[in-house]
C-alpha cells in the first residue's frame, strides 16, 4: 500500500488520549508514534523527497495525513533551532528503530528471574545499525508533539518494551486492537500502584506464600506441588478477576494444572482452608446431604474442582467455578470453554461478557500439547465461540526434566497463540507490581476484543517437580541460583521498605494475621463435613446419586405431537428451494408421518429431538459434517440452491423459539478439543441433550483422553454427572480396516459393571454404571434411548455404536405408533413406552419353547444378516435376540429368554475379530446369567464371529463379503458348524 492512499489513517501525530491508568498518578506522556505504520507500508526514502516536492508543490496533492505530517514537520524544523537540520531519511530511520522495538522489544526486557537465560538482542534495536551516534543522542527530533531528544526517545522505548515486561502484539493484523495496545504500553507510569493498592497487593502476595510454606509444614512428605517460585499468580489473579468483575463479568471458569491449584482453591476461590486441610489428612471426596452419603473413588488434592461465590475488591460478587481435571496437562483446555459457552446460554450471556473463561498452563505443555491448538482454534468459530479466554502460563523454564530447548523448537513457548492474533504478555514473576499490571491489562483486552489473550509468568520451581523431586539431578546450575535466590515477596516487602510506602510493623502485622488464620483453620479441619453443595451446582439439584434409586420413566409422546412436529420438521418456507434430492428426501419423510409407517433413523432422531424441545429441553449436536451427517442421512441444515440461505427444521418447532435452542454446528476436524468442548457443555446443566459424532467411529480414537480421563471416570472421582451422548458409526460393510470399527470393545472394557447381578434391584445397575454403552438396531429404540437421556433423575453418558447401512436399510423402519404413549401399540408393554434393553425375537414365540435348536444372540446391524439368512434357509429353529444395551449387562431379560428357549444351544454373534467387539464383555455376564439359569457356564457359550486380528478389519471387499457370509452360515445353518 502506497503512504499516498492511507485513507484510514488519519491521525499520524502521536497524540495521548484515553483513561489515566487506575491507581496511576503523575502526568501522562506522550505515546511514542504510531505513524509507523504509514513509513512501513512501502515507503522508500527517495519515495519520500518526491512525496514531500509534491506536497510542497501542492498541499491538496497527498493524502491528508501526509500533508499533516509535513506541516508539522517543517512547521517544527522552522521554530525548533535543534531539529533544524532533521531530513526526512532521518524521521524515516528513527520511526523504524520505534517499530524495531514495538515489534523486538520484548527480545531485550528482562524477564528470567533467575538471570539465567542469554538472549541475542537482535540488531534492529540499536540506533548504530539506524545510523545515529552518540552525538545524535542529544538532539532533537520531530516524530510526534512534543519534540523530544533521541535519548529521551530510547528511555521510553526501554522502559515501554525492555523492562519487567515484553509485549509481543505486531503481529496481530487488527490495526484498532494494535493502537490500543500502544496507547497502554507506551504510556505505563513507571512509578507503579498507589501505597492502599500496594498493600492490597502485599497483603494477597503474603498469603500465597505463607500458604505455601504451612502446607510444608504440616504434611512434609506430601506431594503438593507448591506454587514456589511462582506465587505471585495468586495476587495477580485476583487482582485480574477485579478487574474484569468492575468490567461487567459474573461467573469465571478456570482450568488449571496440578502446580498452585490448592493455593489457587484456597486464596483465589476462597475454597475454606479446613476443607483443604481434611483433605490432606485423609478425608477424601465425600458429600452429605439430605438423602444419604454421596461418594466416589476420589482423586488426588491437586485434581480436584470446586465452585464458591467471592467478594471483589470493588464490593462486587463474582462466582468461580474450577474444573476438576486429570494429570493430562491441557485435557481440560476445551471442558473449560464448552462449559463457559454454556453458562453464555442459559444465562442469555449474548454478547458473551457475563461469562469468562481462564485456562492456566505450564510452559512445557502449552508448548507440546496438541489440544492447545486445538482449543485455540475453536476460540473464533460461531458455535464454538466464547468471547476469547485469558490464557495464563506459569512457567517453570522446566517441563519436569526437560529444559525449554529439548522441549520445544520456538522461541517462546506461548508462540502457538500467534496462530490466533493473540497478544502475548511475557513478564518476570519476580516483579509483582509488573504481573498485577499485565493480568489488569488481559482483563481489559479480553472485554473490550472478546479474543483470547495470553500471560507468560516466567518464574521457577523452588523445589522441583514436586516437594519430593530433586530438580539439582538434572538442572544444577539452575538450582545453584535458586538456592540463593530471594522469594518475590522478600524483594517486594524489601522495596515498599525502601520506598517508605510501608512499615515493617505494618508487614509483621500481616504475617501474624494469615498464621493465625491458617492454625485456627488447620485445628477446624480435623471436625470437618464436607457438603454437596460444594461440589454439585444448582442446577443439579434433585438429581440422584448412585446410592439412591431413580424411577425409571416411560419416553413415549403423544400421537397429536408425533404428529405436530412431524410437520415442523418435514416443512420448508415458502420460496425456499432445496436441492432437488433433499426434496425428495424430505417428501418421502412427509409421507412417514402422515401414514405412520417406515420411520427411517433420520426422522426417529429428529423427532427426539423436536419433542425434547417442545418440553423446554435445550438440544445440541455437534462434529464434523453433523448438519448433513457423513452418509448424507440427516440434513438438520438445508441450503437453498439459488441464494444459498439456509433453513433449519428443528429452529421452528415451538413459537419464538430461542435461536440457540437447537444447535447443529460443523465442526473444526479435531476430536480430543470439540469432544472436551461438549463434554464440558453437558455438565453445566442437566435439561439439555449435548451429542457429538464422530465422521466415523474410529476417529473418536483421537479424543482418547476425553473418554478415560473424563467421560468414563469423572463420576467417580469427581462427583460430576454428565448425560453427553456420543454416536460412532460402526459396522462392517467392506470400507477397511480404518472405517469399519468403532473400537466397542474399549468402552466396554472401562465400563463398571458387575459381572454379577449387584445391588437390592436390577433397577439400581444403571445408576451405579460408569456409563451406557447400546448397538440399537430400530429408529423407535434410538428415539426412547435418547429420550431416557433427559426423562429421568440422573445423568449418565451414553455411548452410540451408530449404524451406517442401517441409515437406509428397507427392514430398519419403525412405525410412528412405536413412538407414542398409547396403550396397546407396538411400543408399550406392561412397563410403558420405553427403550428397550433387550428386543426378543420377532417370531410369533410364546414363553416355552422346546423345538428352538439355537438361540443367537447378538448386537448391532448384524442381526439384519443373521435374520436374512434364516429366512432364506427357512430354519424356524433358531431364535435370535438382540442385546440393545450391552453396558448395563441386561441380566434380566436375557435370563428371560434363557427360560423361553431351555433347550436351545447359546451363541454370541459378532462381526468384530474375537479379541474385540463385544465378545469379552459378554462372555462372563452371559455365563453368570446362563448359570443362574441352570444353563451351564462359559464352555457352554458358542462364538461365532470373526477370528483374532491385529487389524480390526480386512482391506479386500471380496474377502471381507466371505467373511461374513461364512460367519452368518455357521449361526444359523446345522452345518454351518
Amino acid at each position: 500500500m502506497s503512504p499516498g492512499t492511507v485513507q484510514s489513517r488519519r491521525r499520524l501525530r502521536l497524540p495521548f488520549d484515553g483513561p489515566q491508568a487506575e491507581g496511576r498518578a503523575g502526568p501522562r506522556p506522550v505515546p511514542l508514534s504510531r505513524l509507523t505504520d504509514s513509513f512501513l507500508d512501502g515507503t522508500s526514502s527517495m519515495y519520500l523527497e518526491e512525496l514531500q516536492r509534491a506536497w510542497e508543490d501542492d498541499p491538496s496533492s497527498v493524502d491528508e495525513s501526509w500533508d499533516y505530517f509535513f506541516r508539522n514537520f517543517v512547521g517544527q524544523a522552522a521554530t525548533s533551532p535543534g531539529i533544524s537540520g532533521q531530513t526526512i531519511q532521518e524521521s524515516m530511520r528513527l520511526l523504524l528503530l520505534v517499530r524495531a522495538y514495538q515489534v523486538n522489544g520484548h527480545m531485550k526486557a528482562r524477564l528470567d528471574p533467575l538471570g539465567l537465560e542469554v538472549r541475542e538482542v537482535p540488531h534492529d534495536l540499536d540506533p548504530a545499525f539506524y545510523g545515529f551516534t552518540e552525538a545524535d543522542l542529544d538532539r532533537e527530533f520531530f516524530i510526534g508533539v512534543p519534540v523530544q531528544t533521541l535519548r529521551s526517545i530510547l528511555n521510553r522505548l526501554e522502559r515501554a518494551y525492555c523492562g519487567s515486561v515484553g509485549y509481543e502484539y505486531m503481529h496481530i493484523a487488527d490495526r484498532e486492537q494494535c493502537n490500543w495496545l500502544r496507547d497502554k504500553i507506551e504510556t505505563v507510569n513507571p512509578r507503579g500502584y498507589s501505597k492502599e493498592r500496594q498493600k492490597v497487593i502485599l497483603d494477597r502476595l503474603i498469603w500465597s506464600t505463607l500458604f505455601e510454606s504451612f502446607l510444608a509444614t504440616k504434611w512434609v512428605t506430601a506431594k503438593r506441588f507448591g506454587l514456589e517460585g511462582g506465587e505471585t499468580l495468586i495476587p495477580g489473579m485476583k487482582e485480574m478477576f477485579d478487574r474484569a468483575a468492575d468490567l461487567g463479568v459474573e461467573n469465571i471458569v478456570v482450568g488449571m494444572p496440578h502446580r498452585g491449584r490448592l493455593n489457587v482453591l484456597g486464596n483465589v476461590f476462597r475454597k475454606p482452608l479446613r476443607h483443604i486441610f481434611s483433605e490432606f489428612s485423609g478425608g477424601g471426596l465425600k458429600a452429605v446431604d439430605e438423602d444419604g452419603l454421596y461418594s466416589g473413588t476420589g482423586d488426588v488434592k491437586y485434581h480436584l474442582g470446586t465452585s464458591y461465590d467471592r467478594p471483589t475488591r470493588g464490593g462486587k460478587r463474582i462466582h468461580l467455578s474450577l474444573v476438576a481435571n486429570p494429570s493430562h496437562l491441557e485435557a481440560v483446555d476445551p471442558v473449560v470453554m464448552g462449559k463457559t459457552r454454556a453458562k453464555q446460554y442459559y444465562s442469555n450471556d449474548l454478547d458473551r461478557t457475563k461469562n469468562l473463561a481462564v485456562l492456566i498452563h505450564g510452559d512445557g505443555s502449552f508448548a507440546g500439547q496438541g489440544v492447545v491448538y486445538e482449543t485455540l482454534h475453536l476460540s473464533a468459530l460461531p458455535n464454538y465461540s466464547i468471547g476469547g479466554t485469558i490464557h495464563i502460563v506459569v512457567n517453570n523454564q522446566v517441563a519436569f526434566t526437560t529444559d525449554p530447548k529439548a522441549g520445544r523448537s520456538s522461541q517462546y513457548c506461548t508462540d502457538v497463540a500467534k496462530a490466533l492474533n493473540a497478544p502475548i504478555f511475557h513478564v518476570n514473576g519476580d516483579d509483582m507490581e509488573a504481573v498485577v499490571h499485565v493480568f489488569e491489562l488481559a482483563a481489559e483486552w479480553r472485554q473490550k476484543f472478546h479474543t483470547d489473550v495470553v500471560v507468560d509468568i516466567v518464574c521457577y520451581r523452588r523445589f522441583g517437580h514436586n516437594e519430593m523431586d530433586e530438580p539439582s539431578f538434572t538442572q544444577p546450575k539452575m538450582y545453584q541460583v535458586i538456592r540463593n535466590h530471594p522469594s518475590a515477596l522478600q524483594m517486594y516487602e524489601s522495596g515498599l521498605l525502601e520506598l517508605g510506602h510501608i512499615t515493617k510493623e505494618d508487614i509483621d502485622g500481616i504475617h501474624n494475621k494469615v498464621s493465625s488464620i491458617l492454625n485456627e483453620e488447620f485445628n477446624n479441619s480435623k471436625d470437618n463435613i464436607p457438603n454437596r453443595r460444594d461440589w454439585l451446582s444448582a442446577y443439579w439439584a434433585g438429581f440422584k446419586s448412585p446410592e439412591q434409586i431413580s424411577r425409571i420413566r416411560n419416553t413415549g409422546v403423544k400421537p397429536e405431537i408425533l404428529k405436530r412436529v412431524g410437520e415442523a420438521i418435514t416443512t420448508f418456507p415458502p420460496n425456499f428451494k432445496p436441492h432437488k434430492v433433499i426434496k425428495r428426501v424430505f417428501d418421502e419423510r412427509a409421507q412417514m408421518i402422515r401414514t405412520g409407517e417406515g420411520v427411517d433413523w433420520a426422522v426417529a432422531e429428529a423427532l427426539a429431538f423436536a419433542t425434547l424441545l417442545v418440553e423446554g429441553n435445550h438440544v445440541r449436536l455437534s462434529g464434523q459434517d453433523v448438519e448433513r451427517g457423513t452418509f448424507s442421512h440427516r440434513h438438520a441444515v438445508v441450503h437453498d440452491q439459488e441464494t444459498g440461505e439456509i433453513h433449519c427444521p428443528l429452529d421452528h418447532i415451538i413459537i419464538n423459539q430461542n435461536e440457540e435452542m437447537f444447535t447443529v454446528s460443523n465442526s473444526s476436524l479435531s476430536e480430543f478439543g470439540v469432544l472436551g468442548f461438549e463434554l464440558g457443555y453437558s455438565m453445566e446443566n442437566p435439561n439439555s441433550l449435548v451429542l457429538w459424532e464422530a465422521q466415523f467411529g474410529d476417529f473418536a480414537n483421537g479424543a482418547q483422553v476425553i473418554f478415560d480421563q473424563f467421560l468414563s471416570s469423572g463420576e467417580s472421582k469427581w462427583l460430576r454427572q454428565t448425560g453427553l451422548v456420543v454416536l460412532l458409526p460402526h459396522g462392517y460393510d467392506g470400507q477397511g480396516p480404518e472405517h469399519s470399527s468403532a473400537r466397542l470393545e474399549r468402552y466396554l472394557q472401562v465400563s463398571f459393571h458387575f459381572t454379577t447381578p449387584h445391588g437390592p434391584t436390577l433397577r439400581k445397575q444403571i445408576q451405579e454404571s460408569n456409563w451406557q454403552v447400546v448397538n440399537v438396531t430400530t429408529p423407535a429404540n434410538y428415539f426412547h434411548v435418547l429420550r431416557r437421556q433427559i426423562h429421568r433423575k440422573f445423568r449418565k453418558p451414553l455411548i452410540v455404536m451408530a449404524p451406517k447401512n442401517l441409515l437406509r436399510h428397507p427392514k430398519c423402519k419403525s412405525n410412528l405408533s412405536e413412538f407414542d404413549d398409547v396403550q396397546g401399540h407396538p411400543g408399550f408393554d406392561k412397563q410403558g413406552t420405553r427403550f428397550k434393553r433387550l428386543i426378543k425375537d420377532q417370531s410369533d414365540h410364546s414363553d416355552l419353547e422346546d423345538g428352538i435348536r439355537r438361540l443367537v444372540l447378538c448386537s448391532g446391524k448384524v442381526y439384519y444378516d443373521l435374520d436374512e439368512e434364516r429366512q432364506a434357509v427357512d430354519a424356524k429353529d433358531v431364535a435370535i435376540c438382540r442385546v440393545e444395551q450391552l453396558c448395563p449387562f441386561p441380566y434380566d431379560l436375557v435370563q428371560r429368554e434363557l427360560k423361553r428357549y431351555p433347550n436351545a444351544e447359546v451363541v454370541w454373534c459378532q462381526e468384530e475379530p474375537m479379541n474385540m467387539g463385544a465378545y469379552s464383555y459378554i462372555s462372563p455376564r452371559l455365563a453368570t446369567a446362563m448359570r443362574g439359569s441352570g444353563r451351564g457356564g462359559t464352555e457352554d457359550i458358542k462364538y461365532i464371529g470373526r477370528p483374532p486380528s491385529a487389524s480390526t478389519a480386512t482391506g479386500f471387499l471380496k474377502v471381507h463379503q466371505q467373511e461374513q457370509k461364512e460367519l452368518i452360515q455357521r449361526a444359523i445353518r446345522n452345518n454351518g458348524d
